[in-house]
């Protein structure tokens, strides 16, 4: 006996209210002893060396202890096992101690007995084992009993926990008409119990609301479709609840529900429909190119892209008088006025619309499914328009010389309703502020008024007003541009006023003066001007005139000898002459100043060298006299 008392050291019981079985720890598992068993070991050695007769003391060792269990969530103290000395004989003379996680707050130990009991309700899901180390003291030497050992306190799951759904909300979509089977969305639910320990955390997922178009896979929560062709436009959306339940849904265990919203995205399985055979439309005669007669509308169950149409017109007349548009917003065709309208003309448009899907899907449906047709009948409105001129504007040409009442033109208007009513012309005022001419109210006809005169004003822009004589009185204008012809009535002058000067020591054959000539007349084959001198019994010794014929002319000293001594000024008569029929001329007399020009042939005194011999004094008296004054009327200011 003594050597199994050798053997036994700490042993522990545990209690088992429920299905905790009773279990002795002073296992020796390969590996499992503590450290201090090394110690013990050595000393055995060392005694068995020396051959001790003391092998009856009982040799400490340290074990491994198992695990004792409690179940979560008890909240009635209870035994849970007891931890004993194998020196422990019942006189208490053993005191034993628990240290570690847990003691004294969840755990304590009775001193005297060794046994453990709980102090409170523990939770799993907080903390899963308390690991604690127990000593036997002997009270008399208050020394170890036995060495310190360490042992876990497990606690035990049950199923407190319901299962929780991730990531919610959940939303997902699917194209409708999709097959059976088709993927739309995964749930997940956690549950925080211990999944290594019974059911307690085993899932299984089933459909609550949702069938018979969904069903859920029950292990992995993937929902799927169940019910063929889902049709967007019969209903767009689903709410189908999934419930998870812990305990392999057996009874007595924990569910939850969460709600996926599945909606059914737009797929082109229906085409444009004329919800009418027959669309009527009227508009007035009078109604502008772009205005818009109407809109029809074919209707599609298709949303965005799939409901997109193109609208065309099928003009069996061809006249092309109506076009149609596709709205981008309402998807409506608006049919809009291409041509003018007359109602005497024509009365009443019959035509075809074909409305066609802009993106087609033969997987849904055939394709002449993607078009429909319907029939346009637009009427057009009687109005009473005003008067209409038979051109858009008149151009007319009247002679200068017209004698006043002379006819220059007639306007012509007419009213195109069916009435016909009578029409008066008149001439509106504010354009033809010279009154140079008049109409006859009622046929029309452009007289002449005043006479004219072209170089006053070659254009007259009149405006004439038609206006109904009975109804609404309405009116129209229209522009009449006359042009006043020229005839010969000006005569051609000289450009301007020469003042011509020879100078000293010229010879014979030089230009003095290049002339031209201005006439205010405008003959349609342009002016060509004549220069000459006035016929004379002699011909001018001095000067003569020569014609470049080409509107110019010269003027051409004859001889070398020209002197202010002799004669200061020679005038000149110059004859102009042009060439209308009949042709018409003027004289200019033109004064030639002798002068004492620069060796370039400038005359720097202008013509006063010659003024001052003209009054018989030098030239240096005359500028005297001209510095004095100057000086006289500085003073007389100052």
């Amino acid at each position: 006996m003594g050597c199994a008392e050798e053997m036994l050291g700490w042993s522990v019981k545990m209690s088992t209210p429920s299905v905790l079985a009773v279990v002795t720890v002073f296992s020796m598992i390969p590996g499992g002893v503590l450290s201090d068993m090394r110690g013990t070991q050595g000393l055995e050695t060392q005694q068995m060396a020396q051959g001790s007769t003391h092998l009856h003391r009982r040799l400490k060792r340290g074990w491994i202890w198992k695990q004792l269990f409690v179940q979560e969530e008890d909240p009635t103290p209870r035994v849970i096992g007891q931890l004993k000395s194998d020196s422990d004989r019942g006189e208490f003379s053993i005191k034993y101690i628990l240290s570690g996680e847990g003691a004294g707050d969840a755990f304590e130990i009775d001193e005297y007995s060794g046994e453990i009991r709980t102090l409170k309700k523990l939770d799993r899901e907080e903390k899963a084992f308390y690991v604690l180390q127990a000593q036997a003291i002997n009270r008399g030497s208050n020394e170890p009993e036995e060495p310190q050992s360490e042992f876990i306190i497990k606690v035990q799951d049950i199923n407190d926990n319901v299962p929780q759904f991730q990531d919610e909300p959940y939303v997902s979509s699917i194209p409708e008409m999709s097959p059976i089977g088709t993927t739309v969305a995964q749930v997940t639910a956690t549950d925080a119990d211990d999944p290594m320990f019974g059911n307690n955390a085993k899932l299984i997922y089933s459909i609550l609301q949702g069938e018979p178009y969904f069903s859920v896979e029950p292990k992995t929560g993937i929902i799927v479709t169940s019910w063929p062709n889902m049709d967007r436009e019969a209903r767009e959306q689903y709410l189908v609840v999934v419930q998870v339940t812990d305990m392999l849904g057996l009874s007595g265990g924990y569910s939850s529900s969460t709600t996926v919203t599945v909606s059914l995205t737009d797929v082109n399985d229906n085409g444009p429909i004329f919800q009418h055979h027959l669309y009527t439309f009227a508009v007035p005669e009078n109604a502008a190119v772009g205005t818009t007669v109407g809109r029809i509308a074919a209707e599609d169950g298709d949303i965005g892209v799939n409901a997109r149409m193109t609208y065309s017109l099928e003009d069996l007349e061809e006249s092309s008088t109506f076009i149609i548009q596709t709205d981008p917003v309402t998807q409506e065709g608006v049919v809009l006025l291409a041509k003018p309208l007359d109602y005497e003309t024509k009365r009443r448009f019959v035509m075809a619309a074909e409305a066609v899907n802009e993106k087609v899907d033969t997987r849904y449906l055939p394709l002449e499914e993607f078009t429909d047709r319907t029939t346009l009948k637009i009427v057009v409105d009687d109005v009473d328009e005003p008067p209409v001129f038979l051109t858009p504007l008149y151009r007319w040409k009247v002679a200068e010389n017209a004698a006043v009442g002379s006819e220059v033109g007639s306007v012509s208007a007419r009213d195109t309703d069916t009435v016909n009513n009578p029409i008066r012309y008149s001439i509106d005022k504010r354009s033809e502020i010279t009154k140079a001419f008049k109409i006859d109210p009622n046929n029309g006809t452009i007289t002449v008024a005043k006479t004219l005169d072209r170089e006053t004003a070659d254009w007259h822009n009149v405006t004439v007003t038609a206006q109904e004589t009975t109804q609404n009185h309405l009116s129209s204008s229209v522009v009449v541009f006359i042009k006043v012809l020229d005839i010969n009535d000006n005569v051609p002058r000289l450009a301007r006023d020469y003042q011509p000067y020879i100078c000293e020591g010229t010879q014979a054959g030089e230009l003095i003066q290049l002339l031209s000539a201005v006439d205010p007349d405008d003959p349609a084959e342009g002016h060509h001007f004549y220069f000459s001198m006035v016929p004379e019994k002699h011909i001018n010794p001095n000067f003569t005139i020569r014609d470049n014929q080409d509107n110019t002319a010269g003027i051409v000293a004859r001889r070398s000898t020209f002197t202010r001594k002799d004669r200061t000024q020679y005038l000149l008569p110059v004859v102009v002459t042009d060439n209308g029929s009949p042709a018409l001329s003027s004289t200019s007399t033109l004064t030639v100043s002798v002068c004492s020009c620069y060796p370039a042939g400038h005359c720097p005194t202008g013509g006063v060298e010659a003024l001052a011999l003209s009054m018989g004094v030098s030239l240096q008296t005359l500028l005297g006299l001209l510095v004095f004054l100057v000086v006289l009327t500085a003073d007389l200011l100052s």
